[in-house]
């Protein structure tokens, strides 16, 4: 059931520094990601559009030993504009399972979610397919999430990130979410605050 308001949040996926310490960890285009991400964040502040937090905790799960709380490493990723209005923690890929999130949201008449963070095929676009499902318009900032190259199961073949998100657009764009860049999300938000 579509949700009845205009207002908007902009959802921030897993930038926590439990990454840094995974073994698939790489920098490569971290530079421009946390530019992006953090203009966002700013663009979201100064039009008075809700921040939403969202950390993944794996408990008690011993091949995750970086995402679990007691590590330290369930903080803002250092680079990033730490701001949040709201913080949540999920145990699985999508925000809106289990985290009280979409309730909290429906609270407060938000109908609108701009999805950013890490990863682009994972988490966010988990978090992106379950928010539309629940009746949530949906933009996808690709140039403000990141992945790590992928190597597929059974022809080795190794995807690049860039790949990746050429895909992860392929299957949102029209179906679930309306991908858009940074500046169009800015202008998005500047908008919905008029």
């Amino acid at each position: 059931m579509p949700i009845a308001n205009n207002s908007s949040a902009l959802l921030v996926i897993d930038v926590q520094e439990s990454f840094r310490h995974s073994a698939y960890w790489r920098e490569d285009d971290l530079g421009d990601y946390l530019a992006n991400q953090n203009r966002l964040i700013a663009g979201a502040r100064e039009a008075g559009v809700t921040v939403v937090r969202i950390f993944h905790a794996d408990i008690g799960m011993p091949e995750f030993p970086h995402f679990d709380p007691a590590s330290g490493y369930l903080v803002a990723m250092s680079g990033s504009d730490p701001y949040a209005d709201h913080t949540v923690q999920k145990q699985v890929h999508s925000a809106m399972v289990g985290t009280g999130l979409s309730e909290w949201l429906q609270a407060r008449g938000i109908a609108k979610l701009i999805v950013s963070g890490i990863r682009t095929e994972q988490c966010c676009e988990t978090t992106t397919r379950n928010a539309s499902d629940l009746g949530f318009q949906v933009d996808y900032v690709t140039e403000a999430t990141l992945t790590f190259p992928m190597r597929h199961f059974a022809s080795g073949r190794v995807f690049d990130p860039a790949e990746i998100k050429e895909r992860t657009e392929l299957v949102l764009e029209k179906r679930f979410a309306r991908i858009c860049t940074v500046d169009q999300a800015l202008e998005g938000m500047r908008d919905s605050g008029r």
